[in-house]
């Protein structure tokens, strides 16, 4: 078995929203297939995006402090000075890649690649990929833990309650096509 627990991974604001990538990543993390990190501006936004969605404020706090609860060292902390001194495309995005900095990070797990050019990024010895194609690579080192992790996931979804090909279906809808096919392979 490969174990990469010691592979750390910044998750950016746009794959831990929808909830169906982020139930995906934490239940691989859980699994510990990587070590997630994430910062307070990305759970700022985060929380806009739950709000925007007609999530209730109370519920968004409690989706957060349950991600922070299962993970307790995901919180990367002061990396806000680091902001200043990058460039990016989106300047908004300079938070994501100085949390990644401040934590020894491998990887930026984005959709938003275009805001993170793999040339600046390797600067930092950084590099960023796709919801998608992290998660297809995961699966990729290590099918059985992953479809373990998989099938935890499916049982633990009870509002509504899903099978697995409902739930695969869920995963297409929500971009994630190419780790929901290699799963629906493996079962």
């Amino acid at each position: 078995m490969i174990h990469s627990v010691r592979f750390t991974c910044v998750l950016d604001t746009n794959v831990i929203y929808p909830v169906w990538g982020r139930d995906l990543l934490l239940w691989f993390a859980y699994y510990d297939l990587y070590t997630p990190k994430w910062s307070n501006h990305i759970f700022d936004e985060l929380r806009q995006v739950m709000l925007e969605k007609g999530i209730p404020s109370g519920e968004a706090e409690v989706n957060l402090q349950k991600m922070n609860n299962a993970f307790p060292d995901a919180l990367v902390q002061n990396y806000e000075p680091l902001m200043a001194t990058l460039v990016l495309n989106d300047p908004k995005d300079k938070h994501v890649l100085a949390a990644a900095i401040k934590t020894n990070a491998n990887l930026i797990v984005t959709n938003n690649l275009k805001d993170f050019p793999n040339d600046y990024l390797a600067q930092f010895g950084l590099s960023a990929k796709s919801a998608d194609d992290f998660l297809t690579d995961i699966i990729d080192l290590n099918n059985e833990t992953c479809v373990k992790a998989f099938r935890e996931l499916v049982m633990n979804k009870k509002n509504p309650p899903l099978d697995q090909y409902e739930v695969l279906d869920k995963f297409r809808q929500n971009g994630l096509k190419n780790t929901a096919d290699y799963l629906h392979a493996l079962i």
